[in-house]
């Protein structure tokens, strides 16, 4: 059994530093500009350390590995589709959702289209996908903490909440970038450091400690036996197409001085995760050779916790564990803190007039409805229920996103039909996929629909606005133009007139 004292010590540092930022915060944030987006001045290698940090979750810190050890090479997709969500953000988004001078998505919407309607769906979407992928997060709060202690699961989605809420109340997004980004670069130690400490074991322990250690790099990962062509192409384009549509992340780049910065923070935003995403991958694929009992159980998840103690005695296994632990609640606390000033924001926008008290009371109310479904769902394995969370934001979100970043034609009922067409398909298949009781391809598309979903979308969006008897805002021309144009030429352009 892990020393639970050194456990909760760890823990305990990390809500500590979590609170002492966010103090800081609350003596720096003034205006209503600071709670939202930090005034607009965070430089390029603290938004994408603060990115890392909230998008890190308890799916990449503890679920990777765990996926590894459920299922092989088919969970090697899930950090190839996490990343290469980024580089979809950096070609299509990035840059253009920085210079629309919004604070929320339901902002970018307004400003193409002066729909009420529009506006509060989007609204709804955005709350609706921040409270799924809380739960994740306080699920793995309570796996993390009654897989190394014998403290009852439910405190450690308390830990989150108790921790979360003054963060974020205190200081709104400017506590919370300096918090998620020293996050991150806490998480990245707590896996470096054993990792290394695994990887010298491996090449000059002795092998006789564990029985299987010595062949622990030629175990054969095996192939999930029902995975197929079409599941891997649906699983990576929702991880894709679904970071498109995630709040949280996108309100980072509203933080950004303008719209080079916030290619600069996505290009070295790629950078700290694919550094990041090699060591659970690692981790996992030595945790199914020294733990495979593991692999055959729900408890898959919790590999990275057991890893340590399994391969190292006494008070060396102990400080490692420990140290993972800490950073199962850094990703945690950071991710939680994104998804609720995500949630906040559009709350305050939408009910109490964009107010710093509003955005405070709408950080509550971000965290009641999660509570409930934690105490009243079970595990799905962490991965796998982030990923329904990135189908249903690809499906929805997403599309209407870009066509509205891209395409001239985009109407308001265009893009209405899309986000209902694309929210209900997904949640319907998901829904179907979890309930029947089958397999094969037919349990592969309900499971993975976003493959036939999105183009469902993109289709009946595009269709409904060019056929429709709607024409897209006089003002289109404009506000494109807003979003693509530099903005030195747009300076210019306004000097010289």
């Amino acid at each position: 059994m892990h020393d639970p004292l050194l456990v909760l010590g760890s823990i305990g540092l990390v809500c500590a530093v979590t609170i002492t930022i966010s103090v800081h915060g609350l003596r720096r944030s003034r205006t209503t500009r600071d709670f939202y987006v930090a005034s607009r001045r965070v430089p390029p290698w603290m938004n994408a350390s603060a990115v890392a940090g909230e998008y890190l979750s308890a799916a990449s810190f503890l679920g990777v590995a765990g996926l590894i050890m459920a299922y092989g090479t088919h969970g090697l997709w899930f950090p190839v589709g996490y990343t290469a969500g980024f580089l979809s953000l950096l070609v299509f988004v990035a840059a253009p959702l920085r210079r629309s001078g919004a604070y929320t998505i339901p902002d970018l919407m307004s400003l193409r289209f002066p729909s009420k309607i529009l506006r509060r769906l989007t609204a709804i979407i955005v709350v609706f996908t921040g409270w799924l992928y809380i739960v994740p997060q306080l699920h793995g709060a309570a796996i993390a903490l009654s897989a190394t202690t014998d403290l009852p699961a439910w405190l450690g989605p308390a830990i989150v909440i108790l921790v979360v809420l003054p963060t974020v109340v205190s200081g709104g997004m400017r506590s919370v970038t300096l918090a998620q980004a020293v996050q991150y670069w806490f998480k990245l130690s707590a896996l470096f450091i054993p990792t290394v400490f695994i990887v010298l074991r491996l090449g000059v322990g002795d092998a006789s400690f564990i029985p299987d250690l010595a062949n622990a790099f030629e175990v054969q990962l095996v192939n999930d036996t029902q995975s197929s062509t079409y599941r891997t192409i649906s699983l990576v384009a929702a991880l894709m197409l679904g970071t498109l549509g995630l709040s949280h992340v996108l309100v980072r780049f509203y933080t950004n001085p303008d719209g080079g910065t916030a290619r600069r923070t996505t290009v070295l935003l790629l950078g700290l995760l694919a550094g990041f995403y090699t060591l659970p991958i690692i981790l996992g694929i030595v945790a199914r050779a020294v733990l495979p009992e593991l692999g055959q159980s729900a408890s898959a998840d919790t590999a990275l916790l057991q890893l340590p103690s399994a391969l190292f005695s006494g008070l060396t296994g102990d400080l490692l564990t420990a140290l993972v632990a800490g950073g199962a609640f850094a990703a945690f606390l950071s991710t939680a803190s994104g998804l609720v000033v995500s949630i906040s924001g559009v709350v305050s926008q939408e009910f109490f007039g964009g107010t710093v008290r509003g955005f405070r009371v709408g950080a509550i109310l971000a965290m009641v409805l999660p509570i409930v479904a934690t105490f009243v769902t079970t595990g799905l394995a962490l991965a796998g229920a982030v990923a329904m969370v990135f189908t249903f934001t690809a499906s929805s979100l997403a599309p209407v996103v870009l066509l509205a970043i891209w395409w001239r034609g985009l109407t308001v009922t265009g893009a209405v039909s899309g986000m209902v067409t694309g929210g209900a398909m997904s949640l319907a298949a998901l829904l179907a996929g979890h309930l029947l009781d089958d397999a094969g391809l037919t349990m592969a598309v309900l499971q993975y629909p976003a493959l036939w979903v999105v183009p469902l979308v993109l289709v009946v969006t595009m269709l409904v606005s060019a056929l429709g008897s709607q024409r897209p805002p006089e003002n289109t021309d404009e506000v494109l133009a807003r979003l693509h144009l530099p903005e030195s030429l747009k300076q210019g352009t306004t000097q010289s007139s």
